[in-house]
């Protein structure tokens, strides 16, 4: 799949799927599953990245982070934006905060893909609501740049994930939108 294809797929997997699987019912707000590291000795990584990869295959949206941090740093490999991008979106696509910050800041920047605020700004958003403490000042930075018209598309986007969401956590075990998280 192309740069931009890619770009448009995610959004549209932003707007289309639920806010994704279970979290104890709340889409939104995803716990990373498990943990990889790949801060090792040059000796040990060929090891340490099986396992990151093997655990990432699982769907680990923590292994799948520390990936995309590892190609996107390529501190001890060459650097791959293609590989950190796609890593960076499987987790991102499980409610990876970080992930959705990275993601959301090679948007803003053009790194590896066109660059695309309207999709910064709502993939920055989603990072900020689920605890990527940088995210709503990066997210500040994109709507500076933004004329609106994109940022009112990018809000009205928002407005449905947010609204699909509510209708996620009424529906989901009888229980008010409101009611205390499990």
């Amino acid at each position: 799949m192309n740069r931009t294809g890619r770009a448009l797929a995610l959004g549209c997997l932003l707007l289309l799927q639920p806010l994704l699987v279970q979290a104890g019912g709340n889409s939104l707000l995803i716990p990373a599953m498990g943990r990889c590291t790949l801060n090792t000795q040059p000796e040990d990584l060929a090891e340490a990245l099986a396992a990151c990869e093997a655990a990432a295959k699982n769907g680990d949206a923590e292994a799948e982070y520390e990936l995309g941090e590892f190609y996107y740093d390529g501190k001890n490999t060459p650097r791959d934006l293609d590989k950190a991008l796609s890593y960076f979106e499987q987790a991102s696509l499980q409610g990876h905060a970080m992930a959705q910050f990275q993601l959301g800041t090679m948007f803003f920047k053009g790194e590896g893909v066109p660059a695309n605020n309207i999709q910064a700004y709502i993939v920055l958003k989603m990072a900020a609501v689920n605890g990527a403490e940088d995210a709503l000042d990066t997210a500040d930075l994109v709507a500076e740049q933004m004329p609106r018209d994109q940022l009112e598309t990018a809000t009205q986007v928002l407005g449905q994930i947010f609204r699909k969401y509510l209708l996620e956590l009424q529906s989901a075990d009888g229980r008010s939108p409101f009611s205390p998280l499990p």
